[in-house]
């Protein structure tokens, strides 16, 4: 979004994704801080627009609503914005799926399928839900890049422990193998909501 000429601030809980930004970003004007969303505390009217993107579902959302909009100038909008894999209308979204939840049977993230981005009712109050959009997509990968975007998922690389990790990923480079061409495309789905402040 940056070429769009805006300033950007960009935070997250993760120190580690922080350092990564920083370097994917080299030579853009992007002031990073390491935050979780609930400890935000920028200035009464800092932003035109605040953006979540994959982790807006992941907040505490009666306490960072008020923050948001505090913090954003009148007329400010929130777009949340998501996208993944769908496991129903893809075979290789579907195999790979079928194989994270065989290492983590209690992962909450499979068997995804179009729909708008869930608002909850706390925002009501201060927001406006003033556009949403969702639509199909396809995403171009390699057998490597797609299994780094499947271990990174949460069944996968934030819930295991490092030698099941290793064991999931010899077993899915094994299945991509078999069933996946040296690069292909995974159909998935985007979605955004776009609050506005009242």
């Amino acid at each position: 979004m940056y070429r769009y000429g805006a300033k950007w601030i960009g935070t997250d809980i993760s120190k580690e994704q922080i350092e990564q930004a920083a370097i994917l970003s080299k030579g853009m004007n992007i002031d990073y801080y390491t935050m979780s969303a609930e400890d935000l505390n920028f200035p009464d009217n800092s932003f035109d627009v605040i953006t979540a993107c994959q982790c807006f579902w992941y907040f505490d959302h009666e306490h960072i609503m008020t923050k948001l909009y505090r913090m954003l100038k009148p007329d400010g909008r929130i777009l949340a914005l998501y996208m993944t894999w769908l496991p129903f209308e893809d075979k290789i979204a579907n195999a790979s799926e079928t194989l994270v939840l065989k290492y983590s049977p209690e992962w909450s993230g499979a068997g995804e399928t179009i729909h708008p981005i869930s608002i909850p009712e706390c925002y009501k109050r201060r927001f406006e839900l003033v556009y949403h959009e969702e639509y199909p997509l396809k995403v171009h990968f390699t057998r490597e890049s797609w299994n780094g975007r499947m271990k990174a998922c949460r069944g996968i690389g934030a819930s295991l422990a490092e030698e099941e990790v290793k064991k999931w990923e010899q077993e899915h480079i094994k299945l991509l193998s078999e069933i996946a061409p040296d690069e292909f495309d995974v159909l998935h789905y985007a979605a955004i909501a776009e609050l506005k402040r009242l």
